[in-house]
């Protein structure tokens, strides 16, 4: 779903893991998709060590053959039948293994085999600039992230998603150096898309349709319509999403006039590689983990994904144990948190060595009023292109509501609204159960001539905005209140759409997304989740001339930039900037990126002031560290560094068991022995999470800090206590001879009597600040729970 997602999680408190296990066996059982064969669709993970030598030495093919020794000794064929004919994909760097269509007998068999890990079902998830990159502080000017990273050059980002339209001119490769020798992707070819289509920008393209066919088979000559058998977007979040990331710049940039500046990626100068995971009908786990498994062997340098479910136990995420691998071998993983938002631990994609990215706002702002008969002007935002060429709007309307009528009217369902009552009327249009954009192609259809989409009050004063097949706005809540209210004073109401163009930093921002999927951690309270946001509400980016830039079918217009909103969008934001400080610093871990995004990120909006969550300053459940500022990202003074063992350390913390962890890890470990000695391990995060549960009123956890910045440097700590708690930091200064030169400190956390009677959730922040004249500020967010 390319601007949110219709389910809404709503456990507002952690449960207990037998509530977890529970609805994770509905949404599993829910989820596993039935062919007309009587198979389900499943990945069977295998233990490496299991590996015969003869396989393991002479390379995938034999690995191949292993695999399907599996289903061999598992499959119930009839007459003969060939067991590869049911293998979809062989897995071999996101983990080892395969996917398979199975009857649950041969689950069952397979599943008692020696040497098999785990099978789990298939399971389908959601897909979660002209000037996002001036409002993040992206420039020319020497000494900034574009200059220091040399805009990106030599990375390469891996996009999992839709596809993409090479012919898109954010994908043009002039300027762009080679490609770099270590890539050892292909440009996969097929319908409508050949291998000189790739080319310095656009390096690698691959597709991977098995898991999607299963589960859609082709039996109407419709789904040719909706899709390409090839790495060629059709739908456009794909697209969207890599010319976020590294598009080239583009001149004259806008959509349909709007929004009109030149357009550019965050890391222009990084390569692309597009892995189309994702279909018309979702993403599935199989297609997905295929899609990882090519991109690790091919060299990427970060993986970003706007896509996800619901959270989920990690050893039962594909997604979660896909990055693990990624990570080992370097590769820093970027997901979306989600649009389930503003659910609390409603955040998905939760793995600690994946980075989380929630949406933020812009102050860029496409004014739509709607003038009244009364006289009242309400404030709305639309991108119609009316919004551009006609700023004194079109001619009063008669206004029209069909509340109360048939087949979901209210809603402007396809084939709700009466021709005779709308005709030639401006239709006020209540959010909810089917697309924005939908509506005004409802309305257009049935002869209205104008549109008003009201928000619900679940939406509050959300303000996506699409560029709409008629003369329409979308206004917030208490504007639809004002305008329902005064439809129902009147005998004829009326109004006039009056547009205002495009304004720029005349709102502040930026402010949290209201559909940005919250905090805590479901599985994971110990880490704070998301990691950070980054801007994923009305962006512009590249889309295929082939698609209306509404995105519906019935939509002819043509535009190679069209406006999107979610954390699918926030995304590759984040990919980019992690893509930048990647070419700056290319000998960095994955765990050292993020953290130089995180405790770098801003905390205060463009006026100087808290970053806000609706009406109030956001809470660290919302936005994580803060909003990513990508000149402080790539020169940070000092980073959380993370190892692959220290996340393994972590889960062993966690009670994870040693079967868990090796599904997700692919590593036996005793967790007694990795732990002795270290009964109080923390896990190095930049953000910190202390609870207080079982009666417990103090806890104590330790940091670790890499000097990245200036020799002989000296950092004094600095600390706002949560209300409620006190902090004691040990030591108070940190002085560093050296680049690389670690460092350690300790934190005490008291919670103070009577305080759990008071308050269930506090939160504060402890910064180390540099004495030099570079004043560098490396920040960590605190988030303090109490629970029973």
């Amino acid at each position: 779903m390319l601007a949110r997602q219709h389910e809404v999680w709503q456990q507002h408190q952690s449960p207990p893991m037998a509530i977890i296990a529970s609805f994770l066996f509905l949404f599993l059982w829910c989820s596993v998709p039935l062919d007309a064969h009587g198979f389900h669709t499943y990945i069977v993970q295998l233990h490496p060590h299991s590996i015969p030598a003869s396989a393991s030495a002479t390379g995938l093919q034999n690995k191949l053959h292993w695999h399907l020794s599996f289903l061999d000794r598992a499959t119930f064929l009839e007459g003969g039948g060939d067991a590869s004919s049911r293998l979809l994909y062989s897995y071999h760097s996101a983990l080892e293994g395969f996917a398979a269509r199975l009857t649950e007998d041969e689950v069952a068999a397979l599943r008692a085999l020696p040497g098999v890990i785990a099978v789990r079902p298939d399971i389908r998830l959601e897909l979660h600039t002209t000037y996002s990159y001036t409002f993040l502080g992206l420039n020319f000017a020497p000494g900034g992230a574009w200059s220091r990273s040399r805009f990106g050059q030599g990375t390469i980002i891996g996009v999992l998603d839709t596809g993409v339209w090479p012919e898109s001119p954010s994908f043009r490769d002039d300027r762009m150096p080679p490609v770099p020798t270590r890539w050892r992707g292909v440009c996969q070819e097929g319908e409508h898309f050949n291998s000189s289509n790739c080319n310095r920008k656009l390096i690698g393209a691959r597709f991977y349709a098995k898991g999607h066919r299963i589960n859609y088979p082709e039996k109407s000559s419709s789904v040719s319509l909706l899709e390409y058998v090839s790495p060629r977007d059709a739908h456009g979040h794909g697209t969207h999403t890599s010319s976020t990331a590294a598009g080239a710049a583009v001149q004259g940039a806008s959509v349909l006039g709007l929004g009109a500046g030149e357009a550019r990626g965050m890391a222009p100068g990084a390569h692309i590689a597009a892995y189309k995971v994702c279909w018309f009908n979702g993403c599935y786990s199989s297609d997905i983990l295929a899609g990882m498994d090519d991109a690790i062997r091919d060299g990427v340098d970060v993986l970003s994904l706007s896509l996800g479910g619901f959270p989920i136990p990690l050893f039962e995420d594909s997604i979660a144990i896909g990055s693990f691998r990624a990570t080992e071998r370097g590769v820093v993983v970027v997901c979306a948190a989600g649009n389930n938002g503003p659910v609390p631990s409603s955040v998905a994609n939760e793995a600690p060595w994946i980075t989380t990215v929630g949406a933020s706002t812009l102050d860029r702002r496409f004014p739509a009023f709607v003038r009244l008969g009364n006289g009242r002007i309400l404030y709305g935002e639309s991108m119609f292109p009316g919004n551009h060429f006609s700023k004194n709007g079109g001619k009063e309307l008669e206004l029209i509501y069909e509340a109360g009528g048939q087949k979901g009217a209210e809603f402007c369902l396809k084939g709700s609204l009466s021709k005779a009552r709308i005709s030639g009327k401006m239709v006020v249009c209540d959010r909810g159960v089917n697309g924005r954009a939908e509506k005004g192609e409802a309305v257009k259809e049935a002869g209205g001539a104008a549109m008003v989409l009201a928000n619900s009050e679940i939406n509050q004063q959300e303000d996506s905005v699409d560029v709409h097949v008629l003369p329409a706005t979308l206004v917030g809540y208490a504007q639809s209140t004002i305008l329902k209210s005064y439809m129902n004073s009147t005998f004829r109401p009326v109004a006039k759409l009056v547009y205002g163009g495009t304004r720029i930093r005349l709102s502040r921002a930026p402010a949290v997304a209201l559909f940005s999927s919250r905090g805590p951690s479901l599985t994971n309270p110990s880490v704070l989740k998301p990691d950070l946001i980054a801007p994923g509400v009305n962006i512009i980016a590249a889309w295929p001339s082939n698609v209306g830039p509404s995105g519906l079918q019935e939509d002819r217009r043509k535009s190679n930039f069209t406006v999107l909103s979610g954390t699918s969008m926030a995304c590759p934001h984040a990919s980019g900037i992690a893509a930048l400080v990647r070419s700056a610093h290319p000998s960095w871990s994955p765990a050292a990126i993020r953290s130089a995004m995180m405790t770098t990120a801003d905390v205060v909006d463009h006026l100087g002031k808290p970053i806000m969550d609706g009406e109030e300053p956001a809470g660290v459940f919302s936005v994580g560290a803060g909003h990513v500022n990508p000149a402080r990202a790539v020169d940070p003074g000092l980073v959380y560094d993370v190892q692959p063992e220290d996340y393994i350390a972590h889960l062993c913390s966690l009670g994870y068991n040693q079967a868990e962890i090796f599904t997700i890890t692919h590593r036996n470990i005793s967790c007694g022995k990795l732990l002795l000695g270290q009964k109080q391990f923390n896990l190095n995060y930049p953000s910190i999470s202390v609870s207080f549960t079982q009666g417990r009123t103090s806890t104590t956890i330790q940091r670790k800090l890499t000097n990245v910045g200036l020799p002989d440097s000296i950092y004094t700590v600095q600390v706002t206590a949560p209300p409620g708690v006190t902090v004691t930091v040990t030591p108070k200064i940190l002085a560093f001879g050296g680049i690389n030169e670690i460092k350690s400190y300790t934190v005490v956390f008291e919670s103070k009597k009577g305080v759990r009677e008071e308050a269930s959730v506090a939160e504060g922040q402890l910064m180390w600040v540099h004495s030099g004249r570079k004043k560098y500020k490396v920040r960590s967010p605190i988030s303090v729970t109490w629970g029973a």
